[in-house]
């Protein structure tokens, strides 16, 4: 009884509540602090070292402090336009037919008559977990234009064999059904967990009601998917807007020019030029551009609850 009446006694309580409070934030700061430490070193540390860099020319040594000197070789660039391009290209061509074939896989894991969901949804989720290393090289093999097997699977067809990896179109190509093949299944899973959410009893009602499954989906499905795809649509811009290994990899940003894209571009500049101030304003030309892409698409797909 004197010890509980002691920490709630005027005068008494607050300084031993104080020091337990203290004691209390003092743990929860040593759990933290590796993390703190961890993000400092590997995230905000290049982070400021970009925008420092950044602001500089380093062709010169010692680097020269020159603002709008990395920023005006952005605009008078012609490589840099020719990767922006490319980079868009990709995202025009593979990013909604993506969407829409994960949305499509999405409905039928869903399906109560799908046999075997689990292992169906596994096999979705494989390429994922891939090394890159592993699957670009398959996919340099596979296309490959004199003995890959998908012209000789074309040939058999008497389609005759296609340049994949020597022509401009057909690295493309490539590169797109390489980002198809890997992240189709895993927005497919993510989709699959907005369809779950959705009430059977709407599709019951509109069963009732004699709605198609084409109405049911159009009207039901994928208004309630609708944060769901647009979350898949900004990762998936992202994540193209930084597209490195694929192009690094399988064509090697050929032939030619055709599939550099905005990331090998900074690659180059950085590592191979040595220009790591013009490398760092691509950087952060590449954040910028996925700041504004995912502004839009909130915009335009996003709602407000």
């Amino acid at each position: 009884m004197t010890d509980s009446m002691s920490l709630t006694a005027p005068g008494v309580g607050h300084p031993v509540r104080a020091r337990i409070r203290w004691a209390q934030n003092g743990v929860a700061w040593g759990f933290l602090a590796p993390y703190l430490l961890l993000f400092g070193l590997f995230w905000l540390y290049p982070i400021t070292d970009a925008l420092w860099l950044m602001l500089h020319d380093t062709r010169q040594q010692p680097a020269l402090w020159a603002p709008l000197s990395n920023l005006s070789r952005l605009w008078s660039d012609p490589m840099l336009w020719t990767a922006l391009r490319n980079t868009l290209l990709i995202i025009l061509l593979q990013v909604p037919f993506m969407l829409l074939l994960a949305t499509a896989l999405a409905v039928a894991l869903a399906s109560p008559n799908l046999r075997w969901r689990a292992l169906h949804r596994f096999a979705l989720f494989v390429p994922v977990v891939v090394g890159e290393v592993a699957y670009a090289a398959l996919f340099r093999l596979l296309f490959n234009d004199q003995f890959g097997a998908v012209n000789q699977w074309l040939t058999s067809l008497g389609v005759g064999p296609v340049e994949w990896l020597n022509s401009p179109h057909g690295a493309t190509a490539v590169i797109a059904i390489a980002l198809t093949w890997r992240w189709t299944g895993y927005n497919a899973i993510l989709l699959l967990a907005g369809v779950q959410q959705i009430p059977a009893d709407l599709y019951e009602a509109a069963r009732l009601d004699g709605a198609s499954r084409w109405q049911q989906f159009w009207f039901i499905t994928l208004p309630r998917l609708k944060n769901v795809l647009l979350f898949c649509m900004v990762l998936s811009l992202i994540g193209t807007l930084q597209l490195y290994t694929e192009p690094a990899l399988i064509t090697s940003g050929g032939p030619g020019d055709a599939t550099l894209t905005l990331s090998l571009y900074m690659y180059r500049q950085g590592f191979r030029m040595f220009d790591f101030g013009y490398s760092a304003m691509v950087a952060w030309l590449i954040v910028l551009l996925a700041v504004l892409g995912a502004l839009i698409q909130f915009k335009l797909v996003g709602r407000e609850d």
